[in-house]
């Protein structure tokens, strides 16, 4: 399988050495499945924690695995790029999925994603009244689903970034269009809900972290495309999140929001924790703007006659402008153009 960006002699035999014992490759096999705990590796292979965290770091010398930090607990994931990484895909592919071993491992983690899926199941439950009731309040979800989707329209991305990505929907309902995806969000009940929706949809290429959404844990100008769906409202200071959104694209990267219009249901501040009553088009505009962003289109969602939906819903989908300083400068002054936006 040709590669673009290959091995050197020396790191191939590197790769080699970390991938080629039996825990490593089990573990690697498990973490091409999705995001994973010390303590999940070691109820699924039976083996001690420590045993494992050398593995794992061994692993993670020669770039094969990701680790990220979630409060207490540390989440390691197969890496989403790389030359190694492509090359132990290869060899993954190669396994027999009949083999007792790993088909003993593959069964172990589909009861311990079972268990995660029912944990998550229960808070969901305890509170999919109140969310049903917020529902009841604008158009229905599909046509808000819909018209995102029409408006980020089908040109496939890199990478797709969700803030506040609450049950993972929209990683579900872009799962075509991105290569890799991370979903974010500060609610550690909400990431375990995301992560078993995933887990049940079969989605390894997006992963779920927990952040601050005015701080992120992720480096700068690494996604094509961010979305924040129904969260700015919750926030005292939305522009702010605005402006760490935009630090997130690449060059000429999209930003989407959905969120709701002007509207005077103050019961929503006192029952819901909603901090603001929606938001203009010109308020929008002039966030995106002072974050280096313009709108290319705003969609509003009103609803019909039925008396009891009282909110319009508002997609904005605004770009990155440095694309755009960068093409009209002269080669020689397009470092200076970048710098000037960041």
């Amino acid at each position: 399988m040709a590669r673009e960006h290959g091995l050197g002699l020396d790191e191939l035999v590197d790769v080699l050495k970390a991938a080629g014992e039996p825990t490593r490759m089990r573990l690697l096999a498990l973490l091409a499945a999705g995001d994973l705990t010390v303590t999940d590796l070691t109820e699924i292979l039976g083996q001690s924690q420590p045993r494992i965290s050398r593995h794992l770091k061994l692993l993670a010398e020669v770039a094969l695995i990701d680790r990220y930090q979630e409060g207490a607990w540390a989440y390691f994931r197969l890496r989403g790029e790389g030359a190694g990484v492509a090359l132990v895909r290869d060899l993954l592919s190669a396994s027999d999925i009949a083999d007792a071993v790993l088909r003993r491992d593959g069964e172990r983690l589909v009861a311990l994603k079972q268990a995660r899926s029912e944990k998550a199941q229960d808070y969901f439950s305890r509170n999919a009244a109140e969310w049903d009731e917020l529902r009841r309040l604008h158009v229905s979800e599909a046509d808000v689903e819909a018209a995102l989707k029409k408006v980020v329209g089908t040109e496939p991305v890199d990478g797709l970034l969700d803030l506040g990505t609450g049950t993972g929907r929209i990683l579900q309902l872009f799962e075509g269009l991105y290569r890799r995806g991370v979903g974010v969000d500060a609610s550690r009940d909400m990431l375990a809900v995301a992560r078993a929706n995933l887990d049940r949809a079969g989605i390894t290429k997006a992963s779920i972290r927990h952040g601050d959404i005015f701080n992120l844990p992720l480096d700068g100008r690494q996604f094509d495309l961010v979305v924040i769906h129904q969260v700015l409202h919750f926030l005292q200071q939305p522009q702010a999140a605005i402006a760490e959104a935009a630090r997130m694209l690449v060059p000429g990267g999209r930003l989407a929001i959905i969120d709701l219009a002007p509207h005077a249901l103050e019961y929503l501040r006192d029952e819901h924790a909603h901090l603001r009553l929606g938001f203009s088009r010109q308020t929008m505009a002039d966030w995106l703007e002072k974050a280096g962003l313009a709108v290319e289109e705003t969609v509003d969602l009103t609803p019909d006659t039925d008396r009891d939906r009282q909110l319009t819903v508002t997609i904005w989908l605004a770009r990155d402008q440095r694309q755009a300083v960068a093409s009209d400068t002269p080669e020689s002054n397009r470092a200076l153009a970048y710098a000037g936006r960041t």
